[in-house]
């Protein structure tokens, strides 16, 4: 039997994504809309994208705890859970989500295009939690100025921070996300010098250029991030994006974090609101309020396809 096939958790970032979160309404009507769409989400990806090749479309396809309970039952992945929400210094919380739709392409048309194709399908099955509509800014900043994800590992190395393997057999091949939307204070964060501002990320802001070590503060966001177990540095692949609102006047990040284990990126999140020490945390936190938290399991892209309806 060939090796199951990955959701492409590693793919490289694109110039626009949607995020979807959504929660299943009652009903086995709504279970098998679900089973339905998991089933042909290639299908729909393949109609979708033939137009352009080069959009470089794709769609990943997530279930919460709840979610992976109701439509699958066992057996289930080892490490999923509810997202959990932490209390520190500042507050990372939990927010319902019982589906993830991470679709990405280089224009946001075709990413318009395939939730479309995703919410006629489902559309009247769930309730839209959360939807965010990211660009890129720039050479690949944030709103903040800086450069996102500049230590993301690339090819085998992201494969093996972002996919699960043999731990978890049975799941082999799948990942788990975490997803926050940060909502940035712009003002505050632009009354501050640049130097406090490289001081709170570990970088300098016009080249990217890391600061070595002994100049970095405690409470840098690279230090705080950086996790340490027997002597290896544990790793997530990040596919962050911006996105802004004037109307709302929402303007932030929204994180994505993909792991072969999610006590990765839990640890990072302990590190950034509680500290380390405790109440050393992450200065970033004071002009980035996080609204929302969820935690899903990615299956691979053959285990979608063998869903029946």
């Amino acid at each position: 039997m060939p090796p199951s096939l990955p959701q492409p958790v590693t793919a490289k970032l694109t110039q626009a994504a949607i995020f979807l979160v959504v929660t299943l309404k009652p009903g086995a009507q709504v279970d098998a809309a679900v089973k339905g769409l998991c089933a042909d989400l290639s299908s729909l990806l393949r109609g979708v994208g033939f137009r352009n090749a080069e959009s470089r479309l794709s769609c990943i396809m997530g279930f919460g705890s709840d979610a992976w309970d109701r439509l699958f039952g066992q057996p289930r992945p080892a490490e999923l859970h509810p997202f959990r929400e932490i209390r520190g210094v500042h507050h990372a919380v939990s927010t319902p989500g019982d589906l993830l739709f991470h679709i990405r392409a280089m224009q946001m048309g075709y990413c318009f295009e395939m939730a479309r194709a995703i919410m006629d399908r489902i559309g009247d099955d769930v309730a839209v939690v959360d939807e965010v509509h990211g660009f890129q800014y720039f050479d690949e900043r944030d709103l903040l100025g800086f450069v996102d994800g500049a230590e993301n590992p690339v090819d085998a190395a992201a494969s093996a921070a972002a996919i699960v393997g043999d731990e978890d057999a049975t799941f082999a091949g799948g990942s788990y996300v975490i997803t926050q939307k940060y909502l940035h204070d712009l003002r505050k964060w632009e009354a501050m010098t640049v130097e406090y501002q490289e001081g709170v990320i570990g970088r300098h802001k016009l080249s990217d250029i890391e600061f070595e070590d002994s100049a970095k503060q405690t409470y840098a966001h690279n230090v705080l991030t950086n996790i340490v177990e027997n002597g290896e540095q544990l790793q997530i692949v990040r596919a962050n994006m911006p996105f802004g609102e004037f109307g709302r006047g929402e303007f932030g990040t929204y994180f994505i974090g993909y792991a072969r284990s999610p006590k990765r990126t839990e640890k990072m999140l302990d590190n950034m609101f509680v500290g380390v020490p405790p109440g050393n945390y992450d200065r970033l936190l004071d002009v980035s309020t996080a609204v929302t938290g969820n935690l899903f399991f990615v299956p691979t892209a053959t285990f979608l396809d063998d869903v029946a309806e």
